[in-house]
């Protein structure tokens, strides 16, 4: 396929359709690409870290990260993240601390960039005063406790969602992840991928769980960041239903994506509020806000980092469904899904064990994993039982692999914490709140210390 150039104008939906293709690739190019969230705290006090100011700040960590050759990303004035050999630090709304790691060839070297970065920032960290917290919900402040980072985009944002959802600001603001970037050789193989994945997502939002607390309490829930997706904004989130539909394909999902309401348009590195308004409009050179104009590739790539389905499509399929957490849960999300994605045995397995599941099992799924995590019910069996079973082919798949390290053990080490929450039935938030009722006794301020990286 040719090189597209991202700045021309685009002429018509063949080429949204073209550009998605375009991540179509052989097997020996495919790569693993992880992302992770966690919460900065001041050691003091354990209150989160502001953007600048008096004390540990993100600002600080941003600047003393460059110290490890991280070239600054500066937006509007604002020193807003940093960039390194194909990975980025970046900053969510509330200041939550992420990491997209560089597109790799396999877990042990992203058990090694993660093992990097997090060494490099426990190191400015400790000087400045700063700890960093791996939880999939922050669980002490409260949404006005919570700073705001400065990038224009999150303004648009923070103002639009309560028109869409009850709980779209406490996404933005309060909640982490981690998550995974796969890729396909073809539309076929995305389509099995993209519907395997959305199917068993939660299984991912179970074993992950790890946000039981909100304002000093439990909050009711094992994943409160999963439930908090239930009520953002239902014209970008979701299990998609029309992806299992006969025909799917990367045209259907660019009609589904030009159907959601836009946020933004960057123009000369400014970003002009666009909420609501569609992108079909821009396409026809209709867009009130740049009159005239009709959109370029950059701008699509925009307007699709926008959508948040539990599975989103770029150039590649995006895993959502995860709770952030420890190291080791980092490494083991991204070998969860490497093992289904990339041994044709494990992915056939894990399709043929989802196949017959119906639109509204997998919605009662996404809506139970949140609150009764492995113990939620399904036909005649429980999400223990898919977990274990789908652990068993992910496992696997990563032998047959058999990229290892240089002790000469392959990927699937990766998942034995999985394997054993699997085996037991009890998440990590479940262990969380024992822990709270036991040996913390009724002391929260404990989890800034068991949860610190």
């Amino acid at each position: 396929m040719a090189a597209m150039d991202k700045n021309a104008p685009i002429e018509n939906k063949t080429a949204l359709v073209e550009y998605l293709a375009s991540g179509c690739k052989p097997e020996q190019d495919w790569r693993i690409g992880t992302e992770h969230e966690k919460f900065g705290f001041a050691l003091h006090n354990h209150g989160p870290l502001s953007y600048d100011g008096d004390g540990p700040t993100i600002l600080k960590m941003l600047e003393g990260l460059q110290r490890f050759n991280w070239a600054p990303m500066v937006e509007e004035g604002y020193l807003i993240g940093l960039a390194r050999e194909g990975a980025t630090i970046t900053l969510e709304p509330g200041g939550q601390f992420e990491l997209s790691g560089a597109p790799l060839n396999n877990i042990h070297q992203t058990c090694a960039e993660v093992d990097q970065h997090l060494a490099e920032v426990k190191e400015v960290a400790d000087e400045i005063g700063a700890g960093f917290l791996g939880l999939g919900f922050s669980p002490v402040w409260s949404l006005e406790e919570t700073p705001i980072m400065p990038k224009p985009r999150y303004k648009i944002m923070r103002d639009y969602m309560p028109k869409v959802g009850r709980l779209g600001r406490q996404m933005m603001f309060r909640s982490c992840t981690v998550q995974v970037n796969l890729d396909f050789a073809s539309e076929a193989d995305m389509v099995k991928k993209f519907r395997t994945s959305l199917a068993l997502q939660p299984v991912a939002t179970a074993l992950f769980a790890n946000s039981p607390f909100a304002e000093g309490r439990p909050n009711g829930f094992l994943s409160y960041r999963g439930y908090i997706w239930g009520d953002t904004d239902p014209d970008r989130t979701g299990m998609l239903p029309f992806v299992f539909e006969d025909g799917f394909g990367f045209e259907q999902y660019v009609d589904y994506a030009l159907d959601v309401p836009m946020y933004f348009v960057k123009r000369d590195g400014h970003y002009l509020d666009a909420s609501g308004k569609s992108f079909r409009d821009f396409m026809d050179g209709r867009l009130d806000v740049v009159p005239g104009e009709k959109p370029s590739l950059k701008d699509w790539e925009d307007h699709i980092s926008t959508l948040f389905p539990e599975v989103r499509l770029k150039t590649f399929l995006e895993m959502r469904g995860a709770d952030g957490g420890p190291w080791s849960r980092l490494c083991a999300l991204s070998a969860f899904w490497t093992g289904i994605f990339y041994d044709q045995q494990a992915l056939d397995e894990a399709w043929e064990l989802v196949k017959d599941w119906n639109e509204y099992e997998r919605e009662a799924l996404r809506r139970t994993a949140p609150t009764l995590g492995l113990k939620a019910p399904f036909r005649q069996t429980n999400l223990q039982a898919i977990a274990q079973k789908v652990l068993e082919i992910s496992h696997n798949g990563l032998k047959r692999r058999a990229r290892q390290n240089h002790y000469g053990e392959n990927e699937s080490l990766f998942l034995r914490e999985m394997e054993e929450i699997a085996r037991s039935g009890i998440t990590p938030a479940e262990e969380l709140v024992a822990c709270l009722h036991g040996e913390w006794e009724g002391n929260l301020d404990m989890v800034f210390i068991a949860g610190a990286y």
